[in-house]
């Protein structure tokens, strides 16, 4: 199956559109799939390639401050750019979705989204907000951002890093979109949590801990969490193929 890989811009955000070649004008189950910290779209399109292959729309946005939107340095002050460039996705994600139903491309309604690290937190936020969405997958995310706040607040002051006081006030649109705190809003959504024991970025104990917190609640009854045993913050091509196949799945492919 050959797959067309197309540069475009959408309201001015650079995406590429991930598509087989034979269906690219037809209307297909979409995936927004959001890439990692100080990464890009580009270094996503194997995953995209993979579900596209299964009958998927994937797009790939850069995220702000990343890729074609890098316009500078990143801030001094500990996460500031990591979370703007979470809010930039959080903000543009209706735009997207907005943008293609419009074209009556996307099929039935089906809409999915997903992402590895700072894109995995993408997924987790937009999950609490977005009833819409039917299918997600977080690798190497956390549904706890406001516990990730904290953790890196921390640490930054144990290594003399200045932090302003009033920091938790400048990130406090965080807390509505913790889904640690609102849990229910998976509401028996299929979602796929991957996360290697051994990551050294985003602890595995903060998604262990909330899976095992929920996972006999109705609402995550169709969650589910992979642990990887050993694994540090790296996403292998075989992990990829199971993303692949879970969309597939859920969008009945």
């Amino acid at each position: 199956m050959k797959i067309s890989v197309r540069h475009r811009f959408i309201k001015k955000i650079p995406v590429l559109e991930v598509v087989p070649e034979e269906f690219k004008l037809l209307p297909l189950p979409l995936v927004i799939y959001y890439h990692g910290w100080q990464s890009s779209k580009e270094l996503t399109l194997t995953q995209a390639r993979k579900m596209a292959k299964k009958g998927i729309r994937v797009i790939l946005p850069d995220a702000m401050n990343h890729g074609e939107r890098r316009s500078g340095p990143i801030s001094p002050i500990p996460s500031i750019t990591f979370w703007s460039s979470i809010q930039y996705n959080l903000v543009e994600f209706s735009q997207l979705t907005h943008f293609f139903r419009k074209q009556d491309l996307i099929l039935k309604d089906w809409i999915g989204v997903g992402g590895v690290s700072m894109g995995g937190i993408t997924t987790c936020g937009l999950l609490t907000q977005h009833p819409e969405i039917q299918v997600a997958a977080s690798m190497m995310g956390t549904p706890a951002p406001m516990d990730y706040v904290a953790l890196v607040s921390k640490t930054a002051k144990e290594r003399g890093v200045f932090i302003p006081e009033d920091l938790p006030l400048l990130l406090s649109w965080i807390k509505y979109y913790d889904l640690s705190k609102k849990p229910e809003k998976l509401a028996k959504r299929p979602v796929l949590f991957w996360h290697g024991t051994e990551d050294e970025k985003i602890p595995y104990k903060e998604v262990a801990h909330f899976y095992q917190r929920i996972k006999e609640e109705p609402y995550a009854e169709n969650s589910q969490f992979i642990t990887a045993e050993k694994e540090r913050h790296l996403i292998r091509g075989e992990v990829m193929d199971q993303v692949a196949q879970f969309f597939a799945t859920q969008f009945h492919l």
